[in-house]
């Protein structure tokens, strides 16, 4: 064997005992008279230790000779260590080299393999494999398998059964912009890559497979960010006989065991809030709830009164901001200026300061009274010492405006706390959204969703109004999974399309082999995806899920590292029959 012990397994407990380790030299530290190498593997790092007393000029010319990150085998003596480093798991050891091979001598590496390193993002994803020898990067993966292995688990002791559902797919143009692949055999036609397994775990509920789950890899064609890769990987789960409670009750549980088994917490029974409701209170359907900051609607208390930006507005909400009132003008105008960026797009924010002395100062003065800003004050629960924003303008993309402010504001003021997890249900979403050019509708969710059983009358007469059975599970102010009861019947999975816009013949072609399916028995059944990357960076106290995945994309999708995507030759071309037409100069 290469090794008798890994490099973070040695104690005191074994001084006097001959060990062979393997693994990378950290570090190579010569004073001449005596040398110590920092030898690193996955598991830890261990002192070795040669000096002129005890190893032979031959030994020690050979030591000193290995570079960094050069791969090496040891044979040696475990020895208490003259300095200890109470640092270190093995930081009361070290061994005393009796022998050395060099296994793979290494040229100097681009940037140093150390926590703290001098390497940017882009010249670490270059040199991927060496950036995973880092510690906080293995530790990301290896929390990633520690969460995989856990939820596994718990389904499997809930009598899921995992199944493998394909890769190569049809294309469907509802969602995002598919992955195509050309293929060889049948000439000028494509494959895609799976958006979701979603039709093929409806087809298992319909094999009578009861419960479903597969930690699967998704694919999908549109631009990213800190929280999107173009391939990524969901928790995916579908159940039979099931009501939506009997799904969100399950996965509650899932997310509650992950929190309990991680890092200690009882959450309790999630809070469930209705989509209206998170939009009028929160601006989103994705809240943050581990801090207050709620809005509070205030044209009652605030139009009518003389002040024109607030009288020709549709709304005008606040939040009140903890002890801000303390605040300078010139704080309070870099977040004036913060929302009149061309990424937020707010025309500005009116302030009402509330004094720890009872008394009201604000930029409105001239138009709202003491008493009037008390009724502010009181509508937005704000105590003495706290700060009023309040925004006015068309209601939707007002919310959305004071939302990333809320959102911006507890980011500064600490508020978000990666050690605290607040999760929750959003429900009761609508089936469908209205193009506002167009008027097309569009399905919220997807178009196997079903809509709730007292509004399938609703359908054709107002769909606008009709409420999904859909639920979104949401973390930390991310959403983190979401899933629904499914359509169960043909006649309303063709009525679903027929909405959506698809003709007779279209809904044929793209789902006729579900709809088929439904012939022949299909049970009621509903399911949920969770975002596996996402989760596991919310449960590790991030929110970036690059460094959780071994091998990401860049903001660009390129695989900088193998140099893709990548031209194909002409001889694949013609094998496919295609023809790549040439950038314009």
């Amino acid at each position: 064997m290469f090794r008798s012990h890994h490099c973070g397994a040695l104690r005191e407990t074994h001084v006097g005992t001959t060990v062979q380790l393997a693994g990378w030299a950290a570090k190579v530290r010569d004073k001449g008279f005596v040398l110590w190498i920092d030898l690193r593997d996955r598991y830890g790092i261990t002192q070795l230790v040669l000096d002129e007393e005890r190893c032979s000029e031959k030994l020690l010319e050979k030591a000193r000779n290995i570079g960094r990150e050069s791969v090496v085998q040891i044979t040696g003596v475990v020895v208490i260590r003259e300095s200890k480093n109470p640092n270190m798991a093995t930081g009361d050891i070290e061994v005393l080299v009796s022998d050395i091979e060099v296994l793979n001598q290494a040229q100097t590496p681009p940037f140093t393999i150390e926590d703290e390193t001098d390497g940017g993002d882009d010249l670490r994803m270059k040199y991927r494999y060496l950036d995973i020898r880092r510690k906080p990067v293995q530790n990301s993966l290896l929390f990633r398998s520690k969460v995989g292995l856990l939820v596994r688990n718990f389904l499997a002791a809930q009598e899921f059964i995992e199944v493998e559902t394909p890769y190569l797919i049809k294309s469907t143009p509802e969602g995002a912009r598919d992955f195509v692949v050309p293929s060889r055999m049948n000439e000028g036609q494509f494959y895609a890559l799976p958006q979701s397994p979603q039709t093929f775990k409806q087809l298992l509920m319909v094999g009578g497979m009861d419960k479903y789950f597969q930690i699967v890899k998704c694919f999908r064609d549109e631009d990213l960010r800190a929280d999107r890769q173009p391939e990524f990987t969901q928790i995916d789960c579908e159940l039979s006989f099931v009501h939506q409670e009997d799904i969100m009750q399950c996965f509650e549980g899932l997310v509650s065991h992950l929190l309990q088994e991680i890092h200690g917490v009882s959450t309790g029974s999630f809070p469930v809030i209705s989509y209206d409701d998170a939009i009028k209170k929160y601006g989103n359907d994705k809240p943050d709830i581990r801090f207050g900051m709620t809005f509070t609607e205030l044209n009652s208390l605030a139009q009518n009164k003389g002040f024109q930006v607030f009288d020709a507005q549709e709304l005008v909400v606040g939040i009140a901001v903890p002890n801000a009132a303390s605040w300078s003008r010139k704080q309070i105008d870099a977040w004036v200026n913060w929302v009149k960026r061309p990424q937020v797009g707010a025309n500005g924010l009116v302030w009402v300061k509330c004094n720890e002395d009872g008394t009201y100062k604000s930029s409105v003065d001239k138009f709202f009274d003491a008493d009037a800003l008390s009724k502010w004050a009181e509508a937005c629960d704000a105590k003495a010492g706290d700060l009023i924003l309040v925004m006015a303008g068309n209601a939707t993309q007002t919310r959305t405006q004071l939302s990333a402010l809320r959102m911006a504001l507890a980011e500064e003021l600490g508020l978000r706390k990666p050690d605290e997890f607040a999760p929750l249900w959003i429900v009761d979403f609508p089936l469908f959204e209205k193009d506002e050019e167009t008027g097309a509708l569009h399905a919220m969710h997807h178009p196997f969703t079903a809509p709730k059983p007292e509004h399938l009358e609703k359908l054709e007469s107002d769909p606008t109004a009709v409420i999904a059975q859909a639920y979104d599970l949401v973390l930390n102010g991310n959403e983190i999974g979401g899933g629904s009861i499914r359509i169960h019947d043909r006649i309303t999975q063709e009525k679903m399309l027929s909405l959506l816009g698809f003709s007779e013949e279209e809904a044929k072609a793209q789902f006729g082999f579900l709809m088929d399916a439904f012939r022949y028995g299909a049970p009621p059944h509903g399911g949920i995806a969770l975002g596996f990357d996402r989760l596991v960076a919310i449960l590790d106290g991030k929110e970036t899920i690059r460094d959780y995945i071994a091998f990401p994309k860049n903001n660009s999708g390129r695989d900088v590292m193998i140099d893709a995507p990548a031209p194909l030759d002409t001889d694949q071309l013609d094998e496919l029959a295609l023809i790549v037409k040439p950038k314009p100069e």
